[in-house]
């Protein structure tokens, strides 16, 4: 969501490399290779009320709809239109947004998907919401977003334009130049206004199920449970929600803007983590952990992103928690990864369930102290032997992953560190955030750029550097140096430089 609520206007491109354009009959909708028409813009409008819901105008000042009419007789799939409605509380002008990588899905009201079809005419360039039912077609309902920058002279078109629907009850109460202020409870005037005004704090939907949580239970798509076994470090799926085990406390972390992150808490007083670990050498997928680090660091962290009535929990590099099934060590693991696959899709949901509500406190609680008190950590300490020491793996700073991998380089013979962060769909990395860490033996840019892929399970990457003078991102193209020194680099998914 927050490309949206960012953006005055933006273009959607399908995986066919066309663009979501409003037809001049100001009714049907279709995909064109122009990108650079007005027709292929759409208004941004944030639903008030519900922060995951955007509505999208058209140039013709019409909403995209999401129709009761089928596109073909008999065939799945419905029509996606441009419409005027009476008011804006027509439920099928709301769409959802649901990220899916780098590109996002937008869900219509009754749970499907605007679906960008190829094939023969009269399928060809046409655009139906409907749900993906085979691999094939599962690409068909995912778009690339692109922000649009509208001149001042053709906003003032558009309010103008917009002003003259008086069927249209709801409608942008103002625009702030530069940046989106949008209602959708106040009527239009007659003669167009630009008004100054601030823009709403809005919470992340998904932290809506854990604001008054004191504890939950998590349970996967294979309906078991999150669950942390009794050697106080591994994490499992089981059946049995009942347990103690399966039971975790929710902390709130307030040194975000947005205070969209939370920690996750087992009976044993130890975090879920993200740590840095493969499950199996060669596969993709890392293990989540219980630990007690002396630094609460980022792989402590988890994002709540909403996803129907459930939730994916999206680490700090972008990779999710995954619940996997299959025959053994698989069944019944708990690993964070990418899902690569469609028939993984639904592994990395979450079903949660409140086990105790926060009754005099339905504001985030205070974050713990950074640093245990060394009374209470020592006694910890000699209490529990699994505790996890500075040195271990499962602190995951930058220096203790080092110390970690230093260990693997004697696999390797000579080798350096390769610390790499993920940019993101801006091409931006978060500085405060520390990199993931991997030992590297040999000097081709190549052989880096796989194995990061591997690593990463994105495609298709750019291995960057970032210059010390301006902060720019410059591809690696020569040869890595030759004394085996560490690194600094930055991976960039495909398409954003």
């Amino acid at each position: 969501m927050d490309i949206f609520r960012k953006a005055k206007a933006v273009r959607f491109k399908s995986h066919l490399d066309k663009y979501l354009v409003a037809d001049d009959d100001q009714e049907n909708t279709r995909q064109s290779r122009n990108g650079s028409s007005k027709k292929s813009r759409w208004l941004v409008e944030l639903v008030e009320g519900n922060s995951h819901l955007i509505r999208l105008k058209s140039c013709h000042g019409k909403y995209l709809i999401a129709s009761d009419d089928s596109f073909l007789l008999g065939m799945t799939g419905n029509k996606v239109t441009q419409t005027s409605p009476e008011n804006t509380n027509d439920l099928r002008i709301e769409w959802e947004p649901i990220r899916d990588g780098f590109q996002v899905k937008l869900k219509a009201f009754g749970g499907r998907f605007l679906r960008a079809n190829g094939g023969t005419p009269p399928w060809r360039n046409s655009v139906t919401h409907d749900s993906p039912h085979t691999a094939s077609t599962h690409n068909w309902i995912l778009w690339n977003v692109e922000t649009v920058d509208i001149p001042e002279n053709e906003m003032l078109d558009y309010l103008s334009m917009v002003s003259s629907f008086s069927s249209v009850s709801d409608e942008l109460s103002g625009l702030e130049m530069g940046f989106p202020v949008m209602s959708t409870r106040s009527s239009f005037s007659s003669s167009p206004k630009i008004a100054k005004s601030s823009t709403p704090v809005i919470k992340k939907p998904a932290m809506d199920l854990f604001y008054k949580a004191k504890a939950v239970r998590l349970r996967s798509y294979h309906d078991k449970y999150l669950t942390a076994e009794e050697d106080e470090e591994t994490v499992i799926q089981d059946r049995d929600g009942a347990s103690k085990n399966a039971t975790w406390t929710v902390e709130f972390i307030n040194d975000t803007a947005e205070k969209n992150t939370i920690r996750l808490k087992s009976r044993y007083g130890k975090y879920l983590t993200a740590s840095n670990q493969r499950f199996l050498l060669g596969m993709t997928g890392r293990k989540v952990l219980q630990t007690l680090p002396k630094r609460l660091d980022s792989s402590v962290e988890w994002e709540p992103i909403r996803e129907g009535n459930q939730v994916k929990l999206k680490t700090r590099y972008g990779q999710f928690l995954r619940a996997n099934d299959n025959i053994p060590p698989w069944r019944n693991s708990v690993t964070h990864n990418i899902p690569h696959r469609t028939s993984t899709q639904d592994w990395v949901l979450w079903d949660v369930d409140v086990v105790e509500i926060l009754v005099h406190s339905p504001a985030p609680k205070p974050p713990p102290p950074l640093i245990p008190h060394e009374e209470s950590f020592a006694a910890s300490e000699s209490s529990s032997p699994s505790i996890v020491s500075s040195a271990s793996p499962a602190s995951f700073s930058r220096q203790e992953s080092g110390e970690f991998l230093a260990s693997s380089l004697m696999k390797f013979g000579d080798g350096r560190l390769i610390y790499y962060h993920i940019a993101d769909e801006y091409g931006e990395i978060n500085e405060g955030v520390e990199g993931l860490c991997i030992p590297f033996k040999g000097n081709s840019v190549e052989e880096l750029r796989k194995t990061l892929e591997e690593e990463t399970g994105l495609e298709d990457i750019t291995v960057c550097t970032k210059s010390p003078l301006n902060g720019k991102l410059y591809p690696l193209r020569l040869q890595l140096p030759p004394n085996n020194a560490n690194m600094d680099v930055i991976v960039v998914p495909s398409g954003l430089i």
